[in-house]
């Protein structure tokens, strides 16, 4: 098999698989945690066999579906920290661009984060600890080094960026998934409050020497 031939393939397979991803998103949308294989599969117009051979079971499709989505997430938070805006304004407008995402399309966020809460018998083996864990885990690593770049924390800037970057998350994500559930106030008065909490030490710190500025 030449080149050509073996680029022509890679291009069809990687085309299916984006078709076979925007399925599964539309699913997911409409059933959230109760998005099945077999409703996925129906959603493609494949049997659930095919479906398996691009994905292998539940967990790479959760896999994919979760990079497709916690890509696109990430962009548009470093788009709203590299913002023309004073630093508070861009500290807000970074909690409220995580918040507008999972208000915006809940039944995603509940499929990621709380796939458990539709498991059916096929689906009890789902480990969501798991699968949902590491989102997290790199959206906190992604957020350490934007810290690192921008503000210059002292001699222990690396790690201090790692416990912000990883404790910043975790509070966005436990304060949203709480919220979304009980809507005690209104996404703005949420993200006040929580800017309030991390400010001061952020308004303390300098900008790094050479950085983008934070």
């Amino acid at each position: 098999m030449d080149t050509t031939q073996r680029t022509d393939q890679q291009r069809t397979a990687d085309r299916r698989r984006r078709e076979l991803l925007e399925a599964a998103d539309r699913v997911v949308l409409r059933d959230g945690p109760q998005a099945s294989m077999n409703a996925i599969a129906a959603e493609a117009g494949i049997t659930k066999p095919i479906l398996y051979r691009h994905f292998g079971d539940k967990g790479g499709l959760y896999a994919a579906l979760a990079t497709r989505h916690t890509d696109a997430l990430l962009a548009s938070l470093r788009a709203a920290l590299d913002a023309p805006a004073e630093r508070r304004e861009r500290v807000e407008a970074t909690l409220d661009t995580y918040l507008a995402a999972i208000e915006a399309r809940p039944q995603v966020y509940r499929f990621l984060m709380h796939p458990s809460e539709g498991a059916t018998t096929a689906d009890q083996g789902f480990d969501v600890g798991k699968h949902s864990a590491p989102l997290l885990r790199r959206m906190g690593e992604e957020l350490a080094q934007v810290i690192e770049e921008r503000l210059d924390l002292g001699p222990e800037s690396q790690q201090l960026a790692r416990v912000w970057g990883h404790g910043i998350v975790g509070m966005m994500h436990a304060a949203g998934d709480w919220w979304l559930g009980e809507r005690p106030c209104s996404r703005a008065e949420l993200v006040r409050c929580l800017a309030d909490l991390l400010w001061g030490r952020l308004a303390a710190a300098g900008d790094r020497v050479g950085g983008p500025g934070f």
